[in-house]
Order: C-alpha cells, then sequence, then structure tokens
C-alpha cells in the first residue's frame, strides 16, 4: 500500500513560516526542512550581506539574508516555488510583499556539503527562469572557488568561475568583492 503524498497550498505555507521554529522550502506544494548552516557556512554570507547593504544603501535596491523568501512563479494554476537564499538582492520598486521577494537581480547561495547539488542543478534552474535575475553566485564554503551565472543575450546563461586570486565582480549592483574578503576568517 502507497501513502499519499499531502500537499500544502501557498497561503497555509506562508501562514506557517512565519511561526515555525525552522525554516522550509517549498516546492510546488510540498515543504522540505531546511538543514542548519555550519560556522564557515554563516560567515561568508556575514561577509557578503553588509558590503551588498552598505553599498546600496538609498539606491533603492534591498538586500535580505537568510530569512527572505523568494517566488518563483511557475505555470498559471499551479503551486509556486519558495526558497531561502542565503543573499539576495531586489531593486524592484514591485517588490514589496512583507515575507518573500519576486523579483531579485542578485542572488547568492553559499555551498553545503549537503546542498550543493541541489544549488548548481534545481535551485538553479529555478532561479533563471526569473526574468529579473541578472546573477546567480555560488559560494564554496570548503576552498576559495565562486561560480558566477549570468543571463546572456542569446537566452542561455553564462558559467564564470573565480580562484582565490580573482575578484567577485556584481555587475548586477555595481560592486567588487575581493577573494580574500568573502573568505575573511573562514579559510
Amino acid at each position: 500500500m502507497e501513502l499519499a503524498t499531502a500537499f500544502i497550498s501557498t497561503t497555509d505555507y506562508l501562514e506557517g513560516e512565519k511561526t515555525s521554529s525552522i525554516r522550509h522550502e517549498y516546492l510546488g506544494g510540498q515543504i522540505f526542512a531546511m538543514s542548519g548552516g555550519s560556522e564557515e557556512h554563516n560567515r561568508i554570507s556575514g561577509n557578503i550581506y553588509p558590503s551588498l547593504l552598505t553599498h546600496l544603501r538609498g539606491s533603492g535596491c534591498k538586500t535580505f539574508i537568510a530569512d527572505m523568501k523568494v517566488k518563483i512563479a511557475i505555470a498559471k494554476n499551479s503551486s509556486d516555488i519558495f526558497y531561502y537564499p542565503d543573499v539576495m538582492v531586489t531593486c524592484n520598486p514591485q517588490d514589496t510583499e512583507k515575507y518573500y521577494k519576486s523579483y531579485p537581480c542578485l542572488i547568492v547561495e553559499v555551498l553545503s556539503p549537503s546542498t550543493q547539488n541541489l544549488d548548481r542543478r534545481e535551485k538553479r534552474l529555478n532561479y533563471q527562469s526569473l526574468a529579473s535575475l541578472q546573477e546567480y553566485v555560488l559560494v564554496d564554503q570548503t576552498e576559495m572557488k565562486v561560480e558566477v551565472y549570468r543571463p546572456s543575450g542569446t537566452g542561455y546563461w553564462s558559467k564564470e568561475s573565480l580562484g582565490k586570486e580573482d575578484c567577485l565582480e556584481l555587475k548586477s549592483v555595481g560592486l567588487a568583492l575581493t577573494m580574500t574578503y568573502i573568505y575573511d576568517e573562514v579559510l
């Protein structure tokens, strides 16, 4: 005998997240509990976030870390997707929802051993469906290695790989960060 998979509505998911002691990502009607991050994961996110926040202050752009969801609308009359990016920036004045954003221009995910395949495949493909997204950045936490995905003029996404001697140029927001800065007190 097979058990039926329980589906939850978008409204019930959003209401439940307001009071939940743990965060859940939402994928087409199903929820998935998120694991906690390591010290390295936290420090890398914590190094990137304040640089963006300070750089973008007064610009109309908003910077978020860890607890703000991004909404990805999928097919009409279907459930949406909600993820919790590690760092996210939106510059769209229409992005006014209190508990999630729909028009990010920049998303940064710090890779964890248990979730890096999810970040590189499922999340990358879903994030790339967002017309507003200009950069998707993956930051390794075990070595100075960053991957940057950007849409090309042909409808495809290009990938740039950076190493310890490189500088991360966030073209979407006009900010450059050295690898030494990103990995300060980590490696």
